[in-house]
C-alpha cells in the first residue's frame, strides 16, 4: 500500500480540485447484478467500524437490501445510503441496485457522488454488462474507479479481465496493483498484491489487515511492466511527467499520487483495483485509495453547476420516497453552505434533518457541505430539484430512462381507482423510470417501467404499502379502422311518444382520406333542408358513432359531408338529429369496406456489435422491418438498428433482447404511423374484439 499521507489542508474553495479533506465525501457502489456490491458495502462499513459484524445477503441481515422486496428476491431493488468515518474523515456510501430493471437509482446516486466504484466480476465474458454503466459515467464526467470483485477463486486472470473492460471504457484503465499468486499450477489463487506506485507487497490474512511482505522475485517483472503502463497513461495528461519518463528519470511517488488524484477528478483515467468483498481482501486498500485520491465535494458541485459558497445553502435532491410516518422524504446532498432546522429550501421549510444509515434515520442539527441528509415532510421538492434558500434553480439532471415494458392495471374493489392513481403518483416520484398513463385509445390504465421485475416490485408495493387489490392485464393495442371506398347513406330517426315526438333526417356522403389525415366534417345544405342549429348535432352524432365502427374499433381518416335532410317544425331537436347522424354514419360505414389499421412504432435498438445479427433476427420474427443500422454515435463497439415494428409485437421484446445481449440491449421508441392489417391476423384481432370481455 502507499505510505500514509496526512490529510491535505487545502483551503482554496474556488478550485474544484483543492478543498479541505475534512469535508464529507460520497462514493456510490455501482455495477451489474450479482457483482457483489452489497457485500462490498458491508465490508466497507465493517472495515470502518460502523458495524461490528458484516451482514449476509443470503441470511437477509445486511444494512443494504433492507426492504421486504429486496430480501425476498435476494437482490437490491433500491439504493441504500450509510454514513461512516475512516481515519477521522466522513464518508457516505451508497449501495445501488445492479439489476438493469433498477438502473435509474444507480444513475441518480452517481450524479451526486464524488467517485463511483464500479464493481465487476473477473469473468471477461461478462465485462460487456458494465458497458452502459461506464458510458453513463463518462457521458456525465463522473470520476470512477473499478473494483474487480470475487478474485478469491482459482484461475483468475486479471489481464483478460482488464483487456475486456478496456474494450468498453472510453477512458484508459490504469491497474493500480498486481496479484501475488500461490504458484500452484494453472488454477493458482491470489494470495496478496503489489502496489505499483509504492512498490510494496502485501499478503492477505483472513479476518485481519494485510501483512507487509518482501516483493516476490517472480512478481518484479510484471510489477515493472504495469508501473510503466500507469506512468505512460498519466504522462498523456502531464508534460512534466512525460519529460521525466523520456529522460529515464524515476518520478517521485508524491508526483504520481498527485497525478492520480488530479486525473481521476477530471475523469481522465479509471484506476483499477481487485479483491474479494466476501473475504475482506483489498478492502483497506480500496479505502486508502478513496481517502487519498477521490475528489472532494467541490468537484461534484461544479459538475452540477453549483459554485460552492459558505453563505448560501444549496442542496441537490437525488431520491424521493414516501414513508408511512414522515410523508415525502427526500435524500439530498449539500453542495454549498450548510442547512439547519427551520431553514427554507425552495418553497419548503425544513422541519427536521436526518443522517441516513440504511433504513435508520438519526436526527441532525446541521447538514454540512458535502454531506448527504434526509429531509422528512417535504411537500414540493422532487428528485432532480436543485434548491437554495432563495428557491429552486436549474439543475443539470439527466432525463429518466425511457420505458421498455408495460402492463395494464385494474382494481378489483369498486372505488379504488382514485386511490390507485394517487399510489402510482407516489411510486413514480420514488422511481422516475416508472410512469403510468390512461390510454385515450383503449381506456386502459397502463403502468410502464424498465422490465418485468421492475413492474413486479411496483405491484408488490401497491399491494403491501397501499393495500390495493390489483389485477394485471396485457396492454391492449390501439387498433383503428378506416374505409376503402366512398359511400352514402340516409339516417332517419322518428319516434312518437304521445306528446311531442322526435324527428331527424340527415343524408351524408362518406369518402376515405389519406393515412393520418384524421376526420373532417362539412355540409352543403341548401334551401333550409335542415335548420343551421341542428347541423352541429348531426356532426356530434357522427363523431359518437365513429368511436366503434363495424370492426369494433375507432374509425379514422374519413371525410363526412352532410348533403340533405328534412325536419319537423315541432318534433325536431338536437337529440333527434344526433340519432340521425349516428344511423347515417353506421349505414355508410357498412357499405364503405372497412379495413383494420394497426399502430406501427419506430425503434432505435442499441446493442453491442457482436449481437447485431441476433437482434436483427429478433426483429424479423416480430414482423419488424429493418430500415438500416449504423455504428452508435459515441458508443465504440455498438450498433444502432433503425426499425419499424407493429406495436402488438413488442410487449415482451425487452426481455428477449436482453437475453440475447447479456442484459445490455435497450431501445427507444415512438409512434410512427397506422398501417393496414389484413388476412388471418386481422381476422383474429376482430374476432377477439367482438367476443364478450371476461375477467
Amino acid at each position: 500500500m502507499p505510505p500514509s499521507k496526512a490529510p491535505k489542508d487545502k483551503t482554496d474553495a474556488t478550485n474544484p480540485l483543492t478543498s479541505p479533506r475534512h469535508v464529507p465525501r460520497c462514493a456510490a457502489l455501482i455495477g451489474p447484478y450479482s457483482s457483489g456490491k452489497t457485500s462490498l458495502f458491508e465490508s466497507l462499513l465493517a472495515a470502518t467500524g460502523r458495524v461490528h459484524r458484516k451482514g449476509s445477503v443470503r441470511d437477509g441481515t445486511t444494512i443494504g437490501d433492507a426492504t421486504a422486496d429486496a430480501r425476498e428476491r435476494q437482490m437490491s431493488t433500491e439504493m441504500t445510503v450509510a454514513q461512516t468515518q475512516y481515519l477521522e474523515e466522513e464518508w457516505h456510501f451508497i449501495d445501488c441496485p445492479g439489476s438493469v430493471d433498477f438502473s435509474q437509482d444507480a444513475r441518480e446516486a452517481a450524479m451526486i457522488c464524488d467517485v463511483a466504484i464500479v464493481v465487476v466480476e473477473p469473468d471477461p465474458t461478462r465485462a460487456m454488462i458494465a458497458a452502459p454503466i461506464l458510458k453513463f459515467l463518462d457521458r456525465n464526467r463522473i470520476p470512477h474507479l473499478i473494483f474487480i470483485n470475487k478474485t478469491d477463486h482459482g484461475g483468475i486472470r486479471l489481464r483478460d479481465s482488464l483487456d475486456a473492460l478496456q474494450s468498453i471504457s472510453e477512458r484508459p484503465l490504469v491497474l493500480r496493483e498486481i496479484p501475488i499468486r500461490d504458484g500452484k499450477g494453472p488454477d493458482d489463487t491470489i494470495t496478496g498484491f503489489v502496489d505499483v506506485v509504492s512498490e510494496r507487497a502485501y499478503q492477505y490474512l483472513e479476518g485481519q489487515p494485510s501483512k507487509l511482505i518482501a516483493l516476490p522475485a517472480n512478481a518484479k517483472e510484471r510489477e515493472a511492466e504495469v508501473r510503466d503502463g500507469l506512468l505512460e497513461a498519466l504522462a498523456d495528461f502531464d508534460d512534466n511527467l512525460l519529460e521525466q519518463i523520456l529522460e529515464d528519470q524515476k518520478p517521485a511517488r508524491e508526483t504520481i499520487y498527485d497525478n492520480l488524484e488530479r486525473d481521476l477528478a477530471k475523469d481522465l483515467i479509471v484506476p483499477v483495483f481487485f479483491g474479494s468483498a466476501e473475504h475482506d481482501h483489498g478492502i483497506i486498500r480500496l479505502l486508502k485509495a478513496l481517502r487519498h485520491e477521490a475528489p472532494n465535494a467541490d468537484v461534484c458541485a461544479h459538475r452540477l453547476g453549483v459554485e460552492p459558497r459558505g453563505d448560501v445553502a444549496t442542496v441537490q435532491i437525488f431520491k424521493t420516497v414516501h414513508l408511512p410516518h414522515a410523508g415525502r422524504f427526500c435524500y439530498g446532498r449539500v453542495l454549498s453552505g450548510q442547512i439547519k432546522n427551520g431553514d427554507t429550501l425552495g418553497r419548503d421549510k425544513i422541519a427536521g434533518i436526518c443522517q441516513v444509515f440504511g433504513d435508520k434515520h438519526e436526527k441532525l442539527d446541521i447538514g454540512t457541505f458535502g454531506s448527504i441528509v434526509g429531509l422528512p415532510r417535504i411537500d414540493h421538492l422532487r428528485t432532480g430539484s436543485l434548491c437554495t434558500s432563495d428557491g429552486e434553480t436549474d439543475s443539470l439532471w439527466p432525463d429518466p430512462l425511457p420505458p421498455l415494458y408495460e402492463t395494464g392495471l385494474e382494481v378489483t374493489k369498486p372505488g379504488d381507482d382514485v386511490k390507485l392513481t394517487e399510489a402510482l403518483r407516489h411510486l413514480c416520484e420514488q422511481d422516475r423510470s416508472l410512469s403510468f398513463v390512461h390510454s385515450d385509445d383503449t381506456g386502459q390504465l397502463v403502468l410502464r417501467g424498465h422490465g418485468d421485475i421492475h413492474l413486479q416490485v411496483a405491484l408488490a408495493q401497491l399491494r403491501s404499502r397501499y393495500h390495493l387489490e390489483i389485477e394485471t392485464r396485457p396492454v391492449e393495442t390501439a387498433y383503428q379502422e378506416t374505409v376503402r371506398k366512398p359511400a352514402q347513406a340516409r339516417g332517419r330517426y322518428k319516434k312518437q311518444t304521445g306528446g311531442h315526438g322526435q324527428f331527424g333526417d340527415a343524408q351524408i356522403e362518406l369518402k376515405p382520406l389519406g393515412r393520418g389525415e384524421g376526420f373532417s366534417f362539412n355540409e352543403r345544405i341548401v334551401g333550409g333542408a335542415i335548420p343551421r342549429q341542428y347541423i352541429p348535432a348531426v356532426e356530434k352524432g357522427v363523431r359518437d358513432a365513429m368511436r366503434s365502427g363495424p370492426l369494433g374499433f375507432p374509425v379514422v381518416d374519413i371525410a363526412v359531408e352532410l348533403v340533405d335532410g328534412s325536419y319537423h317544425a315541432v318534433d325536431s331537436s338536437d337529440q333527434a338529429f344526433q340519432m340521425a347522424g349516428r344511423i347515417a354514419i353506421a349505414d355508410a360505414l357498412k357499405e364503405a369496406q372497412s379495413v383494420l389499421l394497426e399502430p406501427i412504432e419506430r425503434y432505435a435498438i442499441s446493442i453491442p456489435s457482436e449481437f447485431t445479427s441476433k437482434a436483427q433476427r429478433l426483429v424479423s420474427t416480430r414482423r419488424g422491418q429493418i430500415l438500416g443500422f449504423s455504428a452508435k454515435d459515441g458508443w465504440q463497439g455498438w450498433d444502432e438498428i433503425d426499425v419499424q415494428m407493429p406495436a402488438s409485437e413488442t410487449g415482451d421484446m425487452v426481455m428477449e433482447l436482453r437475453s440475447l445481449t447479456q442484459g445490455t440491449g435497450f431501445f427507444t421508441r415512438s409512434f410512427s404511423h397506422m398501417q393496414e392489417l389484413v388476412g388471418k391476423q386481422a381476422d383474429m384481432v376482430v374476432s377477439t374484439r367482438q367476443k364478450p370481455h371476461r375477467k
